[in-house]
């Protein structure tokens, strides 16, 4: 029979199919397929009567279930004849397989469930060579399935809707006959009463919602006041599948206790413990009576339940209500307190109780009086450092300390980063013999410690060499034996124009070198001093007299350089400021300000430098020099740049520094950047072109300011640019 076309589905010619409809293009039906638009409504199914489209795919998942009774004859029993058994029958309508099945009914006394398995039953005889069709089916009929009679009084919705449709005229439902033997048993059940008082301790609901779901609290037990008693911390397991409890002690690392698995075992904890020793059947769930029936020949004992529960022993056990943050409950004598829990548990409270806020309370113990070590005063012996350790252990140590390691190996000295302050100083004293008396200081920054070295000077009458060798200097005022540590000169503390107590010498700071200089200006905030912005702002605060100060400039500035020198401009902001300026202040001004100088270079001294270095390292092949010269020169114009000389005396491994190379090099380039190398290789040759060798200068004490003799010079600068100066203090301009 052909199935009509459903709603909500199409055809379309198919370019190839599967073995499936193997049968249906045999037959001459064209091949084609579905295309699934949304899926149709039930009432919408038996409008595709008719169509092409195979049942199995117009009727998927489609059942017609109709409900049926069959009468079952008993035979071995007096008190029933018969048995009423329901049933349910499913038609699949894809393949029109039937299926039956039985509801299951307590205490039948059946085996129920599947009685026909799905799939096409026949009909019954003369007609076993066809099946059932869902034209055979309809309310109050008969239908044989293999000998037995099924008799069909209703059917679902969808059933009769889809009858309907196809145009089967349903009966009238009929009612389903009462079971003789159910409605008896029913009856029986319903009148039967206990023989006792009957008490349900059905926990099985209460076991499977809450199984494995468990408060955990923090606990703190405090047994201090006892003897040999602490503070001990726990964790307590509230079960909430049977109300039981388990606790856990938490033992800190080398505690000295033995590990116990638990603190309490898993039980009901009551409330009012320990209650005392009872006897046996005084806890019990249930009471029983002995029930006494009289005097007779034949005793007979009987036994019954107790309802009202009288002499029954009341206990009160905690339960998840009496628990929270910051309870105290008795477990067995001991009172413990409640004082944090868990997610989980935070979670529980707020949901079934609606407590949201839960302060934690700190378990851990307060830290006990910190005592106080009082070390003996220092007993001269040895360093303050290395002695305090014999103090601190019975074994003495040698002290590493990983805070003075580390700023060793950050301050050590290395490339050009010497990390030491050198400063030109003055021996402050009253006899006439030391007045004249000048030092470097030097500051080591790699382990604070400092150096005092007086220069020789011929017909002084003083020695000069090392006058303090390199140490750690104490500040001043301290006791020499003492239980603290001694406080030492820090580097922040040496600056220009202050005066340094060393060791009981009191020296003034009259200058110091480039490197330290650059090195306060670069940390400003150990050296306030050298900060261009306060020194200004303290010239800044006489801006009234800025056109007098203009004008004391101006008559200074006699030939109209916008110049002074070092004396008129130091002396004009002396009087400018009154001696607020500090010699710091004014050395970071003039470093600022100052006209820097033409630079002299001494090609000779270069030259004899150099000759030094090869004389040192026996350097004498400068004619393989000029021979990878020659080669290099491609034009044969006897000149090189600049770079390609420099680079052949790195490949021949030159000892010179490289300031000095380029200082040479720099004497022999033309305005094209071309050295002739011929004439540069000839006068570097040492053995051909001997230059008087260098004397070294005794390093006297400066007489000339301009001078270097091995200490710094006290003036930064010659002249001063005194115009920039007003401009950026005073904002004013030229005229």
């Amino acid at each position: 029979m052909a199935l009509p076309l459903l709603p909500g589905y199409k055809l379309r010619r198919n370019v190839g199919m599967d073995k499936s409809h193997a049968t249906e293009r045999k037959s001459g039906i064209a091949e084609m397929f579905l295309e699934q638009k949304p899926k149709p409504k039930y009432s919408e199914f038996p409008k595709a009567m008719g169509s092409a489209v195979p049942s199995w795919v117009a009727f998927d998942k489609q059942v017609l279930s109709f409900d049926a009774y069959l009468q079952d004859e008993v035979h071995d029993k007096r008190q029933e004849n018969y048995r009423i058994r329901r049933y349910k029958i499913l038609f699949y309508l894809e393949d029109d397989t039937i299926q039956v099945n039985e509801p299951e009914v307590k205490n039948s006394g059946f085996f129920q469930g599947t009685s026909i398995r799905r799939h096409r039953i026949p009909l019954p005889p003369p007609d076993y060579d066809q099946f059932y069709t869902m034209y055979h089916f309809n309310i109050n009929i008969d239908v044989v399935f293999y000998g037995r009679t099924f008799k069909i009084y209703d059917c679902d919705a969808f059933t009769k809707n889809f009858l309907k449709k196809i145009g089967i005229k349903l009966n009238p439902p009929i009612q389903c006959p009462v079971d003789p033997y159910m409605k008896t048993r029913k009856e029986t059940v319903e009148c039967m009463q206990p023989l006792r008082p009957y008490e349900s301790f059905n926990t099985l609901k209460k076991f499977l919602e809450y199984d494995r779901k468990v408060l955990r609290f923090f606990c703190l037990w405090d047994d201090s006041d006892s003897w040999f008693g602490d503070r001990r911390q726990l964790i307590l397991h509230y079960f909430l599948s049977d109300d039981t409890i388990e606790i856990r002690e938490l033992l800190p690392h080398n505690s000295g206790r033995d590990p116990a698995p638990l603190f309490l075992e898993r039980r009901k904890l009551p409330k009012y413990g320990p209650p005392g020793v009872y006897q046996p059947g005084e806890v019990t769930d249930q009471m029983v009576l002995n029930v006494y029936h009289g005097y007779r020949v034949s005793r007979v004992h009987g036994y019954l339940f107790d309802p009202c529960k009288v002499g029954k022993l009341k206990q009160d056990f905690y339960k998840d209500s009496d628990l929270s943050v910051g309870t105290t409950i008795n477990v067995w004598g001991r009172k413990v307190l409640l004082c944090d829990c868990d997610e989980f548990t935070k979670t529980y409270y707020k949901t079934k109780y609606g407590i949201e806020n839960s302060t934690s309370i700190s378990c851990k113990p307060p830290s006990p009086p910190k005592i106080e070590r009082k070390i003996p005063p220092y007993t001269g012996f040895g360093s303050e450092e290395d002695s305090l350790r014999s103090c601190i252990g019975l074994l003495p140590i040698p002290r590493a300390n990983v805070q003075e390691f580390n700023r060793f190996m950050k301050k050590d000295s290395y490339g050009n980063e010497s990390n030491i302050l050198r400063f030109f100083a003055k021996l402050m004293t009253r006899k006439r013999a030391n007045e004249d008396r000048v030092f470097i200081i030097s500051y080591f920054l790699s382990n604070n410690t400092i150096s005092v070295f007086e220069p020789i000077e011929k017909n002084s009458g003083h020695t000069g060499g090392m006058f303090l060798k390199r140490m750690r200097v104490k500040r001043p005022g301290q006791e020499i034996f003492k239980s603290e540590l001694s406080e030492y000169i820090q580097p922040e503390e040496l600056y220009i124009g202050t005066k340094v107590n060393v060791n009981g010498y009191i020296f003034s700071l009259l200058s110091a070198d480039e490197y330290t200089l650059k090195f306060m200006e670069k940390n400003t905030h150990w050296y306030p001093y050298s900060n261009l912005e306060l020194a200004l702002q303290k010239l800044k605060d006489e801006k009234p007299k800025s056109r007098e100060i203009k004008q004391v400039f101006s008559v200074a500035d006699c030939n109209l350089t916008k110049m002074v020198d070092y004396n008129t401009f130091r002396d004009i902001l002396m009087n400018i400021t009154v001696g607020k300026l500090t010699e710091q202040e004014f050395i970071t001004i003039v470093r600022h300000y100052g006209v820097p100088e033409e630079p002299c270079s001494d090609a000779n001294v270069l030259i004899a430098m150099a000759h030094e270095q090869f004389k040192k390292t026996m350097f004498e092949d400068f004619d393989g020099l000029i021979s990878c010269c020659v080669y290099e020169d491609r034009k044969k114009k006897n000149v090189l740049p600049k770079q390609d000389i420099k680079r052949l005396c790195k490949s021949f491994k030159l000892h010179l520094a490289d300031d000095l190379l380029e200082s040479l090099l720099s004497e022999f380039e033309d305005n094209e950047g071309q050295i002739n190398y011929k004439s540069f290789f000839s006068v570097l040759n040492w053995r051909k072109n001997k230059m008087p060798e260098l004397v070294a200068i005794s390093p006297l004490k400066e007489r000339c300011e301009d001078v270097w003799t091995g200490m710094p010079s006290p003036i930064p600068s010659k002249y001063i640019n005194y115009f920039k100066f007003l401009e950026d203090v005073y904002g004013l301009e030229a005229e």
